[in-house]
């Protein structure tokens, strides 16, 4: 690994954990990756963004609807087999492939899909989860999208099901668990730059950096 590390945030929606994994990674100077691996994972397969879209941390359905329960329409030529049908757990699979690859050419950070799971044999690893108030998520999530606090509410219950399930089916751990990771913070309590702070400070010393 040549003295690579990952950090790998799991994260509420509302909480800020792209916001403080981004400006986390900023600080250490290493990669970030979130909705960035939709596009890795696509032009490593030939498959069509929107495949990974659609999936994008959504546990397996089994045989889906709409784009799922096609053949691939969408695939470049030498890409996976046509007569694979498409699946999340298949999408999965690619977008793994992806992580493992990033992680063992360099030093960086992931936000959800599974990475803490996915990087468990990885040497140099931390796994971080925030988690804020309902009234702090309700809040950021007004003030970014310009929406009522009702419809904030419905967006962080659904986003935190799908989360859910998607960590829990693949990882076969407990999303949000403490158990599951080297850190949970409540970003209600330093706000997001003491957040980030407290985070590179446990990082740099647990990993000896």
């Amino acid at each position: 690994m040549n003295g690579h590390y990952v950090i790998n945030i799991g994260r509420q929606l509302g909480s800020g954990g792209r916001e403080i994994g981004e400006k986390l990674a900023a600080r250490l100077g290493i990669d970030f990756y979130d909705k960035e691996l939709i596009n890795l994972a696509s032009e490593d397969s030939g498959l069509c963004r929107e495949f990974f879209e659609k999936a994008d941390e959504k546990a397996s359905q089994g045989i889906m609807s709409g784009l799922f329960g096609l053949r691939f329409p969408f695939i470049s030529e030498g890409a996976i087999s046509s007569t694979n049908c498409l699946s999340n757990d298949a999408l999965f699979k690619v977008q793994s492939d992806v992580i493992r690859r990033l992680a063992a050419e360099k030093s960086c950070l992931f936000v959800g899909r599974c990475a803490d799971y996915i990087l468990r044999e990885h040497p140099r690893c931390v796994n971080i989860f925030i988690s804020s108030t309902k009234e702090d998520r309700v809040a950021r999530l007004q003030k970014m999208h310009s929406i009522t606090a009702e419809v904030a509410e419905g967006m962080i219950e659904k986003a935190d099901k799908q989360r859910s399930e998607y960590y829990n089916y693949y990882s076969y751990n407990t999303w949000g668990a403490a158990s599951t990771y080297h850190l949970c913070i409540d970003s209600s309590c330093l706000g997001i730059d003491g957040t980030i702070r407290f985070i590179e400070e446990f990082v740099t010393k647990k990993l000896e950096l």
